[in-house]
C-alpha cells in the first residue's frame, strides 16, 4: 500500500488517474526534494525512525491507504506501532505557508509503522497526539483486516472499526491478571458419540490443526461439546475463539466454559456487556491474560494470542452477517483467519449450510458426524401433514389445526411443554408450481420469477419477462403463492387448549428457558426457548410460508429453522414427536424426516453448481438510483468472465419509515444489478468494483451507489 503526506499530498502509487491529478494539483506549490525530517515548526523530531505511517479513520475507498507524519521528540516513546493517534487531516481546507501546511481538523487513526524516511517528497505534518500508549493494532490483526477489506471491496478503516472496540481509559488502567496455566487435556465426553469425535479432541490437545464441519446431534449438549474443544486447545498451550449468533447462545457456551475451566479463564464478548466492560475483556485477551473467547459476531476479530482453534456455531443464522460496511460474514472472516494463522477450524450446527458442504467437498475440511443409529437414538420422531391431508381433514378446515397435530399436542401436554413454531410476519412467498411446488425460475439465468402488473411474470435477477412459463418438472402451467396466516394460526391453537398456559417468545420478548411443566410455547423461528428436560412435542406450522420465501436459501433456511426447533424435543425413545405441516415430498421436508441435513446440503450444492449459483459462483450486488447504477456499470472494468444480471427495480421504501440497511430511501426508486463470476474470479471482481467506486468518490457530486459482495438475499 502506498503512503501519502498527512494532508493528502505526494506519491500515491497505484491510485486512480483522477485521484492522482487531484493529488498533484494539491501539492504543486509544496514540492521539495525528499529528505529525512528533523524539525517541525522549530520543535525537534525523534532521532530514530522519525516518520510515522498512519491509517486515518476515514472509511472512504479513495483514502484507503497510509499517510506519513513526522514524529515529535516528545511523542517518540509513546508513538509505537499499534497505538491510537490523532492527526491533522483535510486537504480541502489547507494552504501552504512558508513550506508547510496548516489547517485541517483532528482525526483519529492508528500508527501502523515507524520508518526512517518517507516516500513523500514534501514536508510532513506532525503527529498531533498519541491518544493512548496501549498498542491495540497488532500486525496479525492488521493483516486480517486488510484481507477482509480486499475480499469485500471495502476500506481498511471500516474493517478496523468493527475489529477494535472504542477506547475506555479506565479499562486500560486496570492491570490484567497473570495468564493461567494450561488445563489438563479433557476426556472426549459427549464427543465420543461421534465417529471421529474422540480423535478430534485428541488432535486439539496434542497441538494439531484439524479442520472439521460438525453436524451436531440434537439436544442441549452442543455447548458442552464446544467447551470441551476449547479446553483441549488450551491444554496444548494455545488460544481458542468461539463465535455464536446471539447472546442466548453465548450465555450457554459461557456457562459451559465456566463449568469446564472454572471462573475467570475465558472472556465473553457481547454487546450486552456495555462499552467499558467489553473493552476491558478485549484488552485482557489482547494482553494474553485470557486465552479463550466466546462472543457474538464482533468477536470474530478478537485478538487471541497463539490462536489454536476457531469455531463458529450455526453459520446459517443471518446474525452472523455484519450490517455495517463492508458487511463481512463471520464464517468467511474465520476462514480467512484459519488460513492466515494456520490453526484448527470447527464449523458446527444442527443443520448444514451449502457453504459447509462445499468445505467438505473441496477437501478443505473433514466431516464430523455421528452414525445413523446414534442419530436415531438422539432425535425425535418426525411426522408430516401435507396439502392432501389438510384437504381431507375436517378439523383442519374448521380450526386450521390438523387432526394429527391436535392429537400430538394433546398427548404431549400430558408429559411436558409443547413447542409451536409459527413463521413470523413479513415472510413473503415466491411463486411455485401449483401442482408439484417446484420454484418458478427464469429460463435465462435461473433467477426467481415474480408477478408484476397485469399478471406478467418477470425475473427478479435479470429483469426479463417470461410470457410462456411452464414447470420443467411436471409441465404444469399453473402457479401458486401461499398466503401466510401465522398469527391467526397461533390464536386458533391457543383457543383449542384453553386450560393450558400459553407462553410466547418472539420479537417483543424472547424467552431463554421455560419450565418442564405442561404448557404451550408459541415461538417464531430462532426465538425458541430451551425447556427443562426437553419438549414433549413440537408443531412446525405453515411450512409453505417458510419454503415459499423469495430467496435462494429458502429451503436451506427452512430446514435449519425446523431442525433448530426439533433439536429441543426429547428423543423418540422418550416419546418426543415433531409434526411439520408441509408437503412431505419436498426435499427439505424429507431431510427433516430422515434428520439428514448433510444430504440436503450436498444436493443443494450440486444444483447450484449446475445453475451457477453461490457459493459455487461469486456474486456482487450493485444498487442505487437508476442513472447512478447505469453510470457505474458503464465505467467499471469487470473481469472478462463476469456476467451482469439486470438491473431490476428494488421495492420502494414506504414514505415516513426508517430506511432499511442497504435499501432505497423512503419513497425513492432504486435498481439493483447482480454481477456473477465463476470460481477463481472473486478477488478480481472485488478489486474492479472497489477501484470503480473509489474513482467515483474522487470525482464526487454523483448519487450514491452501494456495493455488497456475496449478498445474502439475492432472491
Amino acid at each position: 500500500m502506498s503512503s501519502e503526506n498527512g494532508q493528502g499530498g505526494g506519491g500515491a502509487e497505484g491510485a486512480p488517474p483522477e485521484q492522482l491529478a487531484l493529488i498533484r494539483e494539491s501539492v504543486r506549490d509544496a514540492k521539495v526534494p525528499r529528505a529525512k525530517p528533523r524539525t517541525w515548526r522549530g520543535a525537534a523530531l525523534a532521532e530514530e525512525l522519525p516518520v510515522a505511517r498512519v491509517l486515518v479513520d476515514k472509511g472512504v475507498l479513495h483514502l484507503d491507504r497510509y499517510f506519513d507524519y513526522a514524529v515529535p521528540a516528545e511523542l517518540d516513546e509513546q508513538a509505537q506501532p499499534g497505538v491510537r493517534v490523532r492527526v491533522r487531516f483535510g486537504a480541502g481546507r489547507h494552504r501552504v505557508r512558508e513550506g508547510r501546511r496548516e489547517g485541517g481538523g483532528l482525526i483519529d487513526g492508528f500508527l501502523v509503522e515507524r520508518r526512517a524516511e518517507s516516500d513523500y517528497s514534501g514536508p510532513l505534518a506532525a503527529l498531533a497526539q498519541v491518544v493512548s500508549p496501549e498498542p491495540v493494532l497488532s500486525e496479525e490483526l492488521l493483516g486480517l483486516a486488510r484481507a477482509v477489506a480486499d475480499r469485500y471491496a471495502g476500506s481498511l478503516a471500516d474493517v478496523l472499526q468493527l475489529a477494535v472496540p472504542p477506547r475506555s481509559a479506565r479499562a486500560e488502567r486496570r492491570v490484567s491478571p497473570t495468564p493461567p496455566t494450561p488445563p489438563a487435556p479433557p476426556e472426549a465426553g459427549p464427543w465420543a458419540r461421534y465417529e471421529r469425535g474422540a480423535a478430534f479432541i485428541e488432535s486439539l490437545a496434542s497441538g494439531g490443526t484439524p479442520r472439521a464441519v460438525w453436524n451436531a446431534l440434537p439436544g442441549p449438549r452442543w455447548s458442552e461439546e464446544l467447551a470441551l474443544a476449547v479446553a483441549a486447545t488450551l491444554a496444548s498451550g494455545r488460544g481458542a475463539l468461539v463465535v455464536v449468533p446471539d447472546g442466548r447462545a453465548a450465555a450457554r457456551v459461557d456457562a459451559a466454559l465456566t463449568a469446564q475451566l472454572g471462573q475467570g479463564r475465558h472472556a465473553l464478548l457481547t454487546a450486552d456487556a456495555g462499552p467499558e466492560k467489553r473493552y476491558g475483556q478485549w484488552l485482557a485477551v489482547r494482553r494474553g491474560a485470557v486465552r479463550a473467547v466466546v462472543g457474538t459476531r464482533a468477536a470474530m476479530f478478537a485478538p487471541v494470542q497463539n490462536l489454536g482453534l476457531l469455531a463458529i456455531w450455526d453459520d446459517g443464522d443471518d446474525s452472523h452477517s455484519e450490517p455495517h460496511a463492508p458487511q463481512p460474514h463471520a464464517r468467511d472472516v474465520l476462514l480467512l483467519r484459519a488460513a492466515l494463522d494456520k490453526c484448527a477450524f470447527l464449523l458446527g450446527s444442527w443443520s448444514c449450510t451449502v457453504e459447509a458442504a462445499q468445505l467438505v467437498e473441496s477437501g478443505w475440511a473433514r466431516p464430523l458426524a455421528a452414525g445413523r443409529e446414534q442419530v436415531r437414538r438422539s432425535a425425535a420422531l418426525v411426522r408430516t401433514v401435507g396439502d392432501g391431508d389438510l384437504a381431507r381433514d375436517e378439523a383442519a378446515r374448521a380450526a386450521r389445526l390438523p387432526t394429527l397435530a391436535w392429537q400430538v399436542v394433546r398427548d404431549g401436554l400430558r408429559h411436558g411443554p409443547v413447542l409451536v413454531q409459527v413463521p413470523r410476519r413479513g415472510y413473503v412467498p415466491r411463486l411455485a408450481c401449483a401442482t408439484c411446488r417446484a420454484p418458478a425460475r427464469c429460463l435465462h439465468c435461473s433467477g426467481p420469477l415474480e408477478a408484476r402488473d397485469a399478471g406478467a411474470l418477470q425475473c427478479g435477477w435479470c429483469g426479463r419477462e417470461e410470457a410462456a412459463w411452464h414447470c420443467p418438472e411436471c409441465g404444469s402451467f399453473r402457479l401458486r403463492a401461499q398466503i401466510v396466516g401465522a398469527r391467526r394460526t397461533a390464536e386458533e391453537l391457543g383457543r383449542a387448549f384453553p386450560a393450558v398456559p400459553v407462553r410466547t417468545s418472539g420479537r417483543e420478548q424472547v424467552l431463554d428457558t421455560v419450565p418442564g411443566a405442561p404448557a404451550l410455547v408459541v415461538s417464531t423461528p430462532g426465538a425458541e426457548p430451551v425447556a427443562e428436560g426437553g419438549y414433549a412435542a413440537a408443531l412446525l406450522l405453515d411450512g409453505w410460508a417458510m419454503l415459499g420465501r423469495p430467496d435462494l436459501r429458502a429451503g436451506e433456511d427452512a430446514l435449519r429453522r425446523w431442525l433448530g426447533a426439533a433439536a429441543l424435543v426429547r428423543p423418540q425413545g422418550d416419546g418426543g414427536t415433531v409434526v411439520v405441516v408441509a408437503e412431505p415430498t419436498l426435499r427439505p421436508v424429507q431431510a427433516l424426516v430422515r434428520w439428514d441435513p448433510v444430504g440436503h446440503a450436498v444436493r443443494e450444492l450440486a444444483d447450484r453448481a449446475e445453475l451457477g449459483f453461490p457459493p459455487v459462483s461469486r456474486m456482487a450486488a450493485v444498487s442505487g438510483p437508476v442513472q447512478a447504477v447505469a453510470e457505474f456499470l458503464a465505467a467499471v472494468e469487470l473481469p472478462p468472465d463476469a456476467e451482469v444480471l439486470g438491473p431490476v427495480p428494488m421495492p420502494v421504501g414506504p414514505a415516513g419509515r426508517p430506511r432499511r440497511t442497504g435499501g432505497p430511501p423512503p419513497g425513492e426508486q432504486w435498481e439493483r444489478a447482480l454481477v456473477r463470476v465463476p470460481p477463481g474470479s472473486g478477488s478480481a471482481l472485488a478489486m474492479a468494483l472497489k477501484t470503480a467506486q473509489a474513482a467515483r468518490m474522487v470525482r464526487g457530486g454523483g448519487e450514491p451507489v452501494r456495493l455488497r459482495i456475496d449478498p445474502p438475499d439475492i432472491g
